[in-house]
């Protein structure tokens, strides 16, 4: 019985093995291959770096996990852009890093406010000058002081003169002839009628009111001094009269402006008259009234222009009732000018990168990449640039950051170090996927941060020897080349780092990383 027994002892156990290695052994295989077939997909694509999995601005050149456990995620170099392309790629984490803008190119009207100094200057066509028609002497002044108020009417001076005299004499001799001859031939009549009228026509003539010549048909005698009175309201900018001269005809006494209404001239540049139109609605400002607007209307623009200055003269006409601008008033004008009556395509004045010779943009294509193009600019406006040439509507331009780019010639240049070559993130020479020349001038160590300095952009290292520089272990100050690198260590902390060799014969710091995370050692590094 016993030998039975074990006989069936080991079938069943016979049976089991197999049954545990068709259920378990089988399928084990199964990702092994699924393992392999992805290594072997991936082999042949070369990993440039790392990034974080939650897009912040950390790379790595080896594997790593964040402080969450989540694996980097492997940047290939065939999804780089292509080294022929015209484009230039910046990396997810650095274009939120320096927060770039962009805003589409897109059909709008133009509005410019054109800005001017000025002057304030009397209404030419409300001047007035007192300048008598004969000759004689100021008795008595009754305006005597420049700046004074004047109305229409108002006695500006008593006169002699004898001519005025003999004048009123005359009137007066012909109307009482016209008394005597009433009983006469009609002709007789007639011929006192003319005299007595060319007496008083000739009073007229020279500037004697007609309220005085009333007075003298009245009275019937003749006024030795006469006045003279104004014949518009004003004030007196200009006196010559003094009590007692003795004035010749056409000599000017006084000169009176009418302030009621007022120029304001400014001057334009030359570049800006064609936004110009004629009754254009003006803005003027004064030192001597803070906070306070006149509003005035633009009539004429002067044909000439004044060659020191470049500009033109321009007149606005306004209303000046509280007479609060006086003459030879400082004044700033502003004029809202508009481009025309049609839309023009237009990107943001930010987006323009003016290099000198050309205007250029830059267009986002998506994905990181920046492709610089030349346009061709018309108007520039308060806040947008008419685009002529170069651009269609709805491309994508950049507004903001584009200060990284000063000229077309060092373009790529400029934003190179936004996306990090090979040569930089290899950890390792003996990697088969470097490229040969990649480390001729990359050098790796380990270190100990001593201290950081922002606003110069160092850091102070005690580092390990390191090999490929033959250099002992020391303590010595790196620049960094990007001081976002410093954003993400901390003084005390123990990194690796990659150093290139500058054209002055100096080294400075392309890559930190923790040295926890790093395969580098200090034999290790570029040749």
């Amino acid at each position: 019985m016993t030998k039975p027994f074990v006989v069936v002892m080991l079938v069943i156990t016979a049976l089991a093995a197999g049954y545990w290695w068709g259920s378990a052994g089988q399928p084990a295989s199964t990702p092994a291959s699924a393992t392999g077939a992805a290594d072997t997909a991936s082999a042949g694509r070369q990993i440039l770096y790392y990034r974080n999995p939650m897009g912040l601005p950390d790379i790595s050149p080896v594997p790593k996990k964040d402080s969450m456990g989540m694996d980097y995620i492997p940047v290939y170099a065939d999804e780089a852009a292509p080294a022929d392309d015209n484009a230039v790629h910046i990396s997810p984490e650095r274009i939120q890093k320096i927060g770039v803008k962009t805003e589409p190119a897109a059909y709008r009207r133009l509005h410019r406010m054109i800005q001017a100094l000025a002057t304030v200057q009397a209404d030419e066509r409300l001047l007035y000058t007192v300048s008598p028609k004969f000759e004689g002497w100021i008795q008595r002044l009754h305006v005597s002081t420049t700046g004074q108020k004047i109305k229409t009417g108002e006695v500006l001076m008593d006169v002699y003169s004898p001519e005025l005299i003999t004048a009123q004499h005359d009137y007066l001799i012909a109307a009482k002839g016209m008394h005597w001859v009433r009983e006469s031939d009609p002709d007789v009549q007639a011929k006192m009628q003319r005299l007595s009228e060319n007496a008083l026509q000739r009073l007229y003539n020279w500037d004697i009111a007609e309220s005085d010549l009333r007075r003298l048909q009245r009275e019937g005698s003749p006024m030795t001094y006469l006045p003279l009175r104004a014949a518009v309201n004003g004030v007196v900018i200009t006196k010559n009269a003094v009590q007692g001269k003795r004035f010749m005809p056409g000599d000017t006494l006084y000169e009176i402006a009418d302030l009621s209404h007022v120029w304001v001239l400014a001057e334009v540049f030359e570049q800006d008259l064609h936004m110009l139109r004629p009754e254009q609605t003006a803005t003027i400002s004064v030192d001597a009234y803070p906070g306070k607007k006149f509003t005035g209307r633009m009539t004429f623009i002067y044909p000439v222009v004044t060659p020191e200055t470049r500009t033109t003269r321009v007149r606005i006409e306004l209303a000046n009732k509280e007479a609060l601008l006086k003459p030879d008033m400082y004044a700033r004008v502003e004029f809202s000018a508009q481009h025309g009556p049609h839309e023009v395509l237009t990107v943001p004045n930010s987006a323009v990168l003016d290099t000198g010779l050309k205007k250029m943009v830059l267009i986002a294509l998506g994905t990181g990449r920046f492709e610089p193009r030349a346009i061709k600019t018309g108007m520039r406006a308060d806040e947008y640039t008419e685009v002529l040439s170069g651009l269609a509507e709805g491309e994508a331009v950049v507004t903001r950051a584009n200060f990284l780019i000063d000229a077309e010639s060092n373009l790529k240049a400029a934003l190179s170090g936004f996306n990090p070559s090979p040569a930089d993130v290899q950890p390792d020479v003996d990697r088969p996927d470097r490229p040969a020349d990649a480390s001729a001038q990359t050098h790796h160590g380990k270190g100990v941060i001593r201290s950081i300095d922002w606003s110069a952009a160092t850091i102070t290292l005690a580092h390990e020897p390191i090999a490929s520089l033959q250099w002992p272990a020391m303590v010595m100050d790196f620049r960094v080349s990007d001081p976002a690198l410093l954003q993400s260590v901390k003084p005390g902390q123990a990194i690796g780092f990659m150093l290139t060799a500058q054209a002055d014969g100096g080294y400075r710091i392309t890559h930190l990383y923790s040295a926890a995370d790093s395969a580098i050692s200090s034999g290790h590094g570029g040749h």
